[in-house]
């Protein structure tokens, strides 16, 4: 049996003197290192090929934890370390993982945690909201905050200023046309062409983490719910997941497959009206309707049968709120069908269009490498080679009893990230077949357990956009004092600015949808 990437790593922290306390959260290695040799171990996980995942920071007693986790081959370790309370500080990662940086600006900004060395100490989530030397997250600020009568426009963001012959600038957004949700882009570009592309997000910082502490489960369900809603049901299941791991909670069989179909039709609705918005954004109208007709069907049903269009609150914890009955298992069997038929006709349009291929295909490259150097996860890193689907390579029920092949593409462009929606629409059809014709009997719903105080968990689930990352803690009162979720934009939303390189201005919009990123999933 070869040897698993978390032992080799545990045996090159130890030939490098780097003691590791190792202890499980579920079946997460968790390993506590001293704060002096967090870039070195960051630097050993690199040379091992590991992603980074995610990284966040949580006030206890004894000064501040500081967390990352880190991934390979679907096995998760989870590193850990402690800084005092009176000038926090620790060796960035970022000068490691390019993917740590707007995480560790995020942990500077809401704890004031200083990572010496990071190439980038700009404020990344605070836009004049507080006060310099305030940190929302320590347990001193209140929740209401200090909110002044009028918030400070944020002007003095030093961006990288435009230089040469011929360069100029192009500020677009925070505020843009229609109804999407603020953040800013700021471009170089000689002619059309993009030479510099840099974004300023952070304008719907909600205070999620700060919101979380003190909830209840049902109450932080209702909460993670609601931190993209495009993704409500994703966000939710991996909070409760989390919760369930905390409690030692076990949810019935037929509430993990009800969670499972729910998550499915969450990615299908989103991947019907992306392909129809990629396509709109360079002309091709016949798309985005017939695209548009596809998601207002499929959603539809969902009311009756889950209680809300989109799903909200679907999830709780401990399993589900709503049973299906077998009269809307064949109704949605029956609805597969008709999609399948309805996609056979219009996928080979889209494919045969050949002002649509000019469009599409070498936009928006993002190699392989790139990709990889980012840690992008879901339909952009298979778009570019990444192959890692949370479902096959750290399965979860009821994925563990499925049959089902992940998309991969590995071309990169706009077109790829199109292929890839279309055959993840085509393989979730083949997954809620298998799930509604096998949909075991049995409650929906198991009574919930209270955890021990300090009860820790951790989930991993692959919403539409990818791999989904949230942690709790307990305290001892059932209530939540730590939470904290990763959406998939933000590891994304660094590759747009590779993206574009080279692109053409008015190519923007269609890269930048097609990567699609969430700005309230990212501005937590």
């Amino acid at each position: 049996m070869s040897q698993s990437w978390r032992d080799m790593f545990s045996q090159m922290l130890s030939s490098n003197q780097i003691s590791h306390k190792p202890s499980l959260i579920q079946d997460t290695t968790l390993w506590q290192i001293e704060s002096s040799q967090w870039q070195q171990a960051a630097r050993l996980a690199k040379d091992l090929s590991a992603r980074w995942v995610a990284g966040w920071a949580e006030q206890v007693e004894a000064g501040f934890n500081v967390n990352a986790l880190l991934e390979k081959n679907g096995d998760y370790v989870l590193l850990r370390t402690t800084v005092p309370e009176m000038h926090p500080q620790l060796p960035s990662q970022s000068t490691v993982y390019a993917a740590a940086n707007r995480s560790e600006r995020h942990t500077q900004d809401l704890l004031g945690i200083h990572f010496t060395d990071c190439p980038d100490h700009r404020p990344w989530i605070k836009h004049q909201a507080w006060h310099k030397h305030e940190y929302p997250l320590r347990k001193d600020f209140p929740l209401s905050g200090q909110p002044q009568s009028i918030t400070p426009p944020d002007m003095d963001y030093a961006f990288v200023k435009a230089r040469g012959h011929g360069v100029y600038e192009i500020p677009v957004g925070p505020v843009h046309a229609g109804i999407i949700e603020p953040g800013h882009f700021r471009f170089q570009a000689v002619g059309e062409t993009i030479l510099n592309l840099e974004e300023r997000l952070g304008y719907v910082h909600k205070g999620i983490e700060k919101l979380a502490v003190g909830r209840s489960p049902e109450k932080l369900a209702r909460l993670a719910a609601r931190i993209s809603g495009d993704s409500t049901v994703a966000h939710g299941w991996a909070a409760c997941q989390a919760m369930e791991q905390a409690a030692s909670v076990e949810i019935p069989e037929r509430a993990a497959w009800l969670r499972g179909i729910a998550c499915e039709r969450e990615r299908i609705a989103n991947h019907l009206g992306d392909i129809g918005a990629i396509c709109n954004d360079v002309g091709f109208a016949f798309a985005q309707m017939q695209f548009s007709r596809l998601r207002e069907q499929w959603l539809r049903p969902q009311l009756k049968d889950f209680g809300h269009r989109l799903m909200m609150d679907y999830i709780v914890p401990g399993g589900v709120s709503l049973d299906i009955t077998p009269d809307a298992c064949e109704q949605q069997l029956q609805a597969l069908k008709t999609l399948r038929q309805e996609l056979d006709v219009i996928v080979p349009a889209i494919d045969m269009n050949s002002s649509l291929e000019d469009r599409l295909y070498t936009a928006g490259y993002l190699s392989p490498q790139t990709a990889q150097d980012f840690g992008v996860v879901g339909y952009v890193g298979r778009a570019s080679g990444q192959d890692f689907d949370v479902r096959r390579d750290k399965p979860y029920a009821p994925y563990h009893a499925l049959q089902f092949n992940a998309v991969l593409e590995d071309q990169g462009d706009v077109a790829s990230r199109v292929w890839v929606r279309v055959k993840e629409i085509f393989a979730s059809i083949k997954l809620l077949r298998q799930m509604l014709s096998q949909l075991p009997e049995g409650a929906i719903k198991a009574d919930w357990k209270r955890p021990q105080a300090q009860a820790e968990g951790l989930a991993m689930i692959d919403g539409w956009r990818g791999e989904i990352i949230s942690y709790v803690r307990f305290d001892e009162n059932n209530c939540i004092s730590r939470f904290y979720t990763r959406d998939p934009s933000c590891v994304n939303w660094p590759a747009l600015e590779k993206i574009v390189l080279n692109n053409i201005v008015p190519d923007f919009p269609v890269c930048n949808k097609s990567l699609n990123g969430s700005y309230s999933g990212h501005d937590l």
